[in-house]
């Protein structure tokens, strides 16, 4: 029993899954808030886009 205590202990073949899906976690959180911060900005330049646009074909 001490025996397999002690292969767990030195086992860390789960360490790096775990890592990676943590930079994942904090890649996703920041892209998310930059689409947050961005996405009011990126709005209102499609829709003066669209208004121009819209302006031109209708006269």
């Amino acid at each position: 029993m001490r025996r397999f205590i002690g292969q767990l202990h030195r086992d860390d073949s789960g360490a790096t899954a775990i890592e990676y899906g943590l930079i994942c976690g904090l890649i996703c959180l920041v892209i998310i808030g930059a689409m947050g911060a961005f996405g009011a900005e990126s709005n209102a330049m499609y829709r003066k886009i669209t208004d121009a646009i819209d302006g031109a074909i209708n006269g």
